[in-house]
């Protein structure tokens, strides 16, 4: 065989087949490694600026974590809502290339020191004093996905681009003609005429047979039904617990009373009165005539306010101000030097000649470590309790997606167990608040979670929404059982019944008396004459506009119907506590003129919504100047990994 095959590679048949191999390697193979051209994998193309998969795939997770805690932690993501979070993840990052590439255009710089007083200024990253926390920061970095560089990086952006918008903005302006128009609406006023039909004014009918009330029951049985009941076990990991558990020793005391010292000492503060003069001759003249006038018993601030006025001096008066309040160190020097009620000087500053006389002394005082020793250990316990939350969280997770039962986990992560029957509100079967542990947002979350969750659902760690600066913790729970909503016996509910029925009839009672009188009403009779039949007597409510708010004199279901009448018009509406029946009286047109603060309002309102509108146009100019390009096969790469 094998000298068969050597004796077909002499033929030329062999050789030529060899040639044509030889020539589509050279044409398909051996040239492809000279023009084939590298994978592109940019998700997108904004202007000469690719944005990449990791980039993307950052900011799709950063979004997706945020709508699966929206969605409670137990529900997780359909493959239609991870497609819709990445296209708005990328929607977002073309827009603000588009914004940052034209800022860059634009020669737009964010100086450090503006980038560090933003950041300082961020209420999210305040702690308790309202400053700027780092630990805040730092918490608030984590939970969203970024660390510090990248976040002062998108920040940095940002407030450039905040610059650009602020300049679009800038030259929107609501016209004369439509700031009037939306303010004649808006402040439009209208008064009417009303009769009200009270539930509490008829008197109860006597008890019908059992059959209606029997049939009642029937045709309301939702009424009378149990609501849904779940039975659970859950686990709950809060900040409260785990700084119950916390001791800080004196050491670590002291060094935090240290560290904040400032925060103990209240420094003195002085009220005083000042004149300044720029000529120390007048200034001393000044002086000579203030001390001439306190001893003749006239030297109230008015008139030593006038005296200085004629010498060309200005008189100034601080209240309650600190050493580092006041504009000028040798005056402060002074001021904090001078005996109450002593007229001083002149004494010389940068400012000029200053003569004064303290007129209050509110003594400094600094709280002892003793005194400020609970709120010390407070503030220790809660800063530990941070740190600790966060680590036993991810234990806690861990053991969880190793499929350790709740009931198993290790009881010194500062766990707390509980168990039970509860519905949708959070209430047991005895009527009594679940006995769940933590704040009420953790409470709340974890009551809602459970009510969106399947049975025999494996738990897993859910972190409850939290407010800036405040900590809520976390939980974790099974769903055991599932008791569906089911009709409570007549007999149990029959007190329930029958006041139920008397309270319809009552109602339907007052609707006929009431529709009678629209009818009366628009028939031709007056108000008046209509509401007498019933032994009633109309009133005059206040002038009403479409804003009104709970509170006022006009019923709120009567406001927007009494704006689609005209004037003598009636109509009929329903309360909570009735029926009512009103006529439109008159009409009050807006006065603008009259009215310059609202109709201000109105304006700024305005100018803010067409400069929004503005904003929208620029931001889409941007976007199209740049000519996105998107690779969809790389964008489903992201939400469904090969």
């Amino acid at each position: 065989m094998i000298s068969i095959f050597r004796a077909f590679l002499g033929t030329w048949a062999a050789k030529a087949f060899f040639l044509l191999l030889i020539g589509g390697f050279v044409l398909w193979g051996v040239g492809d490694v000279f023009t084939r051209r590298s994978i592109d994998t940019a998700v997108a193309t904004v202007g000469d600026r690719r944005i990449e998969m990791d980039e993307v795939g950052e900011a799709y997770r950063r979004q997706l974590s945020s709508v699966t805690r929206m969605l409670g932690g137990q529900a997780e993501p359909t493959m239609e809502i991870k497609r819709s979070v990445a296209a708005q993840a990328l929607e977002r990052l073309i827009t603000q290339v588009a914004l940052a590439e034209a800022v860059s255009a634009m020669g737009l710089v964010v100086p450090d020191d503006a980038l560090r007083e933003a950041v300082w200024q961020t209420k999210a990253f305040a702690g308790p004093d309202g400053k700027f926390d780092r630990r805040q920061f730092e918490d608030v970095l984590r939970n969203n996905g970024l660390n510090e560089a990248r976040f002062l990086a998108l920040m940095r952006t940002d407030i450039g681009q905040r610059q650009l918008m602020a300049a679009a903005r800038a030259g929107a302006a609501s016209p004369e003609t439509m700031t009037r128009l939306v303010y004649a609406f808006q402040q439009e006023k209208r008064v009417a005429e009303m009769v009200e039909l009270r539930l509490d004014a008829v008197r109860p009918p006597a008890a019908p047979e059992p059959a209606v009330l029997e049939r009642w029951y029937t045709n309301n049985i939702d009424r009378f039904s149990s609501p849904e009941f779940r039975r659970i076990k859950a686990v709950v990991l809060s900040p409260d617990r785990l700084a119950a558990d916390v001791v800080p020793d004196d050491a670590a005391l002291h060094a935090a009373y240290q560290a904040r010292a400032a925060e103990f000492v209240q420094p003195e503060k002085r009220s005083v009165e000042v004149l300044l003069s720029q000529d120390e001759a007048k200034a001393a003249k000044l002086a000579e005539t203030w001390r001439a006038m306190i001893a003749g018993g006239h030297g109230d601030w008015a008139a030593v306010q006038a005296a200085a006025q004629a010498e060309g001096a200005s008189p100034v008066a601080l209240s309650d101000a600190r050493r580092s309040e006041i504009p000028a160190p040798e005056l402060a020097a002074a001021i904090f030097a001078a005996a109450p009620e002593a007229v001083v000087g002149p004494v010389r500053s940068a400012l000029g000649w200053h003569v004064l006389r303290v007129t209050k002394v509110v003594a400094g005082s600094t709280r002892s470590f003793d005194e400020v020793r609970p709120q010390l250990v407070a503030q220790l316990q809660a800063d530990r309790a941070a740190d600790l939350l966060y680590d036993h969280a991810n234990k806690v997770d861990d053991l969880l997606s190793g499929g350790v039962p709740l009931d198993e986990l290790p009881a010194d992560l500062g766990l707390a167990a509980v168990s039970g029957t509860l519905d949708a509100q959070g209430m047991t079967r005895q009527g009594e608040a679940a006995p769940i542990p933590g704040g009420d947002d953790l409470r709340h979350a974890l009551i809602a979670a459970v009510f969106q969750a399947a049975r025999g659902e494996p738990p897993r760690l859910v972190e409850a929404p939290r407010k800036p600066g405040v900590l809520s913790g976390f939980f974790a729970f099974v769903v055991e059982d599932i008791a569906p909503p089911a009709p409570r016996p007549y007999a149990e509910v029959a007190a329930k019944v029958l006041a139920d029925w008397t309270q319809a009839e009552i109602r339907r009672t007052q609707e006929a008396a009431a529709a009678a009188m629209l009818v009366a009403i628009k028939g031709g009779q007056s108000l008046a004459d209509a509401a007498a039949l019933a032994d009633l007597k109309p009133r005059r409510l206040p002038p009403v506009s479409r804003g009104a708010q709970p509170g006022d004199e006009v019923p709120l279901q009567l406001v927007n119907p009494l704006f689609e009448l005209k004037q003598g018009e009636p109509t009929m509406v329903e309360t909570a506590d009735g029926f009512v029946v009103a006529v439109l009286a008159e009409i009050l047109p807006a006065t603008p003129d009259a009215d310059p603060v609202g109709y201000g309002q109105v304006r700024e309102a305005l100018t803010a919504a067409m400069a929004d509108d503005v904003q929208a146009a620029v931001i889409a100019g941007l976007r199209a100047r740049s000519r996105p390009q998107v690779n969809k096969v790389l964008v489903d790469r992201i939400v469904q990994p090969e």
